[in-house]
């Protein structure tokens, strides 16, 4: 019954119905349909037990982040932020796109939700690669995989539902991303140099004097201090063991409040109250999934799915490095049909299990599970970060893919391959901060 039930639960995806709804109709499957003699399972068990799980403070923090992204963008701090990166590279041929892969890094370090990220500096950036003759398709594609970093510069949403399933330190998975999320950034920054290196449309930046770049810098630093001082609070307070992440997050959104109304006054009562209301909807969402997959994946250890997933990869391997290959192929395909968050709810349940079965750090695979989901969010037919991103470019898909599969293939695969088969990048931070094993 189990396999009934994971193909009932790809067909739902594939169709296009909802995430949540086709992680319950497999849920519903498994209750009527499943246990030993195909008896069922008793709903009045796994509901206490969705609530139980649900009952988490770091789950707080997730809603605090989509909230703080929302007044970034309206409160106009991501745009002094992004203003501020270009003073050092705006003024290089395809320096723009360094400028834009950076902004994305410093706001998906704050909101850490890509989306929103997007959102933020796409809004910002979109024109001013329009005006300097960006391809579309480029500027699009460069945007969705630039937003991605959020996944990958702690904190972020996707490792603190991670955390919260496997019962590891939520910190300890932020710090196993921070240098293959460094990595990614100057990876995206080369790529991007190289496919803009024969092109003719895009302008010759304007070089400036010496004097001019100190003047500018000056100029630009004082009206970005406050904006830059968000992710001080934020990343140096988790950092620095003064705030616990969901701490951290209510302090951004504390501290975004009066900087966007009285320092840049682009937020006022209206877009406040919108914004809320926008990351209540996100929230309520995201709450709804985790509440549906905590009983799918509970459902799926009473059928032991991890351990028949075990047996299939022993039967194809003993491996522990090829079966390692063999799980992050099975991320990938199920990061091409759903979003980050659903990815790491669904499979991290499952696979942990097999993790720790074959003697893998599961630090080390909080930095794969980063990764992995980045690529996903790129990867048709899901890919519900390229398809924002073209819709906010207004880029058609034809244009896009061309470049992003070059972003994929020179970027995320060999970043994935470095943190799979060498631990040492993504458990480095972790041993020295923390004391981890290696």
């Amino acid at each position: 019954m189990i396999f009934v039930a994971l193909l009932l639960l790809v067909f739902c995806l594939i169709i296009g119905v909802p995430v949540p709804v086709s992680f319950m109709a497999s849920a519903a499957w498994l209750i009527f349909f499943g246990g030993p003699a195909g008896e069922g399972y008793q709903a009045t068990q796994l509901l206490p037990y969705g609530f139980a799980q649900m009952n988490s403070v770091s789950l707080i923090a997730i809603a605090l982040f989509i909230t703080a992204g929302g007044i970034m963008e309206r409160g106009k701090i991501g745009e002094k932020l992004i203003d501020f990166v270009d003073v050092f590279a705006g003024h290089l041929r395809g320096g723009l796109g360094i400028v834009a892969t950076v902004s994305c890094a410093i706001v998906g370090s704050i909101c850490g939700a890509a989306c929103a990220t997007l959102s933020c500096v796409g809004s910002i950036m979109f024109p001013r690669f329009h005006s300097e003759g960006y391809p579309r398709g480029l500027a699009a594609a460069l945007l969705a995989n630039a937003s991605l970093l959020g996944l990958l510069i702690p904190p972020n949403a996707t490792l603190i539902i991670f955390a919260w399933i496997s019962g590891q330190s939520v910190l300890a998975c932020f710090l196993a991303t921070v240098i293959p999320g460094l990595m990614t950034i100057v990876l995206l920054c080369l790529v991007n140099w190289w496919l803009l290196r024969n092109n003719k449309t895009v302008l010759v930046a304007h070089k400036r004097s010496f004097a001019d770049k100190v003047a500018l810098f000056k100029k630009r630093s004082r009206l970005a201090v406050p904006a830059l001082m968000l992710p001080v609070i934020v990343l140096g307070g988790i950092y620095g063991g003064i705030l616990t992440t969901t701490e951290a997050s209510a302090m951004a959104v504390f501290y975004a409040i009066p900087i966007g109304i009285f320092v840049y006054m682009g937020l006022n009562l209206k877009n406040t109250y919108e914004v809320i209301i926008e990351s209540a909807i996100t929230t309520g969402v995201i709450m709804v999934m985790l509440y549906s997959v905590s009983m799918l994946s509970r459902l799926y250890i009473l059928e032991d799915l991890p351990g028949v997933l075990l047996g299939v990869f022993y039967a194809i391997s003993n491996d522990p490095l090829m079966i390692m290959f063999m799980i992050n192929l099975f991320l990938i395909v199920m990061g091409m049909l759903m979003d980050d968050i659903s990815v790491v709810v669904l499979t991290t349940p499952i696979l942990m299990p097999i993790i720790m079965e074959l003697g893998f750090n599961p630090i080390h695979y909080a930095a794969i599970v980063g990764v992995n989901t980045g690529l996903g969010c790129i990867t048709p037919p899901a890919a519900p970060v390229l398809y924002l991103s073209g819709r906010l470019g207004a880029a058609p898909i034809d244009e896009m893919m061309k470049p992003c599969l070059w972003f994929i293939l020179l970027c995320w695969l060999p970043m994935l391959f470095l943190v799979v088969f060498f631990p040492k990048i993504s458990l480095l931070l972790p041993h020295m901060i923390m004391g981890t094993p290696w």
